[in-house]
């Protein structure tokens, strides 16, 4: 009988959580219908975004909360992950439906190249804010360029991050072995910026938009311990693994610095799965446009995202959803 009362209980429990958001609310495939841009049903997004410091997280976080309050019956959730790779990842395998990526790893999960083994079946809702290579090392490890971090404590990021691939690709171009020449430190920017503050850790790279919250806590109480480095002349050899990179300027107004760091960018792509229901797509899209001002206040990061450069997501597609929502906003071709 207890055995009975148990599997009733199981049932009832399972039927509940499908009532209250489970597999019942789950994001629909594409049927390859007319685009309305209209949610019929009760469906729920999650949002990938990356280190709870990060520019990812706050902009992840406030456009769920966008979502939720214009998208009618589409409601969404953002989650803290490791960022670009992991959340292409955990994106495919429907763990998320949308995720926020830097355009390289973007770019070589559809070419299925580098971290990637096959090609991945996603596309963009559109290109949003810029991505700052922020490479920030301690005074005392007398540090001058990349080079110089051999044998050094050297935080590449995340595992699977954005982070990662650009500062393995960083280490690469200044003729040093990612795997064996530095002391790699995997870590969140949280630890990240303990670990500098601490002593434990000699430099950190960071790729993320401005400000970051947690590079901005760090120049707030150490700025007299760090400095930046000037990455520019390893852009030659980052362009021969992918052209997406280019040059950029960490304003000095950003982190309050003596002046303007130059430094290397690129940009992010907001991703979903190649077959995700096109009319949720449209919402979300949308939604990312029209509430633009929203975000801007939960990160100024949000100032990057214009309709003038939404379409920019080559090698990336952008799903058919997105381009009915960009097409009704009147985004440039």
């Amino acid at each position: 009988m207890k055995v009975i009362a148990l599997a009733a209980v199981a049932a009832l429990t399972a039927s509940a959580l499908v009532g209250c958001g489970g597999k019942q609310d789950a994001a629909a495939q594409d049927t390859g219908g007319e685009v309305t841009c209209q949610v019929a049903a009760d469906t729920r997004v999650g949002i990938a975004t990356g280190n709870a410091t990060g520019v990812y997280f706050a902009l992840g976080n406030a456009y769920a909360e966008q979502v939720n309050t214009v998208g009618g019956k589409l409601k969404a959730t953002a989650s803290e992950t490791g960022a670009s790779v992991q959340n292409i990842q955990q994106l495919v395998a429907g763990e998320f439906d949308v995720a926020f990526s830097l355009a390289d790893s973007a770019a070589d999960a559809v070419n299925g190249t580098n971290s990637f083994t096959a090609k991945q079946p996603v596309q963009a809702l559109a290109r949003i804010h810029t991505n700052y290579t922020q490479v920030i090392v301690r005074k005392a490890a007398g540090i001058t360029d990349v080079a110089g971090m051999k044998g050094k404590r050297v935080s590449t990021g995340s595992p699977k991050s954005g982070t990662e691939v650009i500062a393995r690709r960083m280490l690469t171009a200044a003729g040093l072995n990612p795997d064996s020449d530095v002391q790699a430190q995997r870590l969140d920017l949280a630890k990240t910026v303990d670990g500098i503050k601490d002593g434990s850790i000699d430099a950190l790279f960071w790729s993320g938009g401005l400000p970051t919250p947690g590079i901005t806590d760090l120049l707030t109480t150490s700025a007299d311990q760090v400095q930046f480095l000037d990455v520019t002349p390893l852009l030659p050899e980052l362009k021969k693994i992918n052209p997406v990179y280019e040059t950029g300027t960490i304003p000095a107004a950003a982190y309050r610095t003596p002046a303007d760091v130059p430094t290397i960018v690129v940009p992010n792509l907001l991703l979903v799965r190649e077959n995700l229901d096109a009319n949720v797509a449209c919402v979300l899209t949308r939604t990312l446009f029209e509430r633009q001002p929203q975000l801007v206040q939960a990160n100024a990061a949000a100032k990057e995202i214009t309709l003038g450069t939404a379409r920019r997501t080559d090698p990336v597609v952008l799903h058919r959803g997105a381009v009915a929502a960009l097409d009704a906003l009147n985004a440039p071709k």
